[in-house]
């Protein structure tokens, strides 16, 4: 993930001023990981056929 790495006083400053996850400021951000784009994918998948917990 080289964009992440651009953005990375982005990152901590919405980490540290916030209070939020490095994962939450990337999604701020747009630059989620794959596997963070990828569990979205699957939950939106399980809201749609209505097997979400919620």
């Amino acid at each position: 993930m080289a964009e992440a790495h651009s953005y990375q006083m982005a990152i901590d400053l919405l980490c540290c001023h916030l209070g939020l996850t490095e994962e939450e400021a990337k999604k701020e951000l747009g630059i989620s990981t794959d596997s963070a784009k990828q569990q979205n994918i699957a939950d939106t998948h399980y809201a749609l056929m209505g097997l979400n917990k919620n």
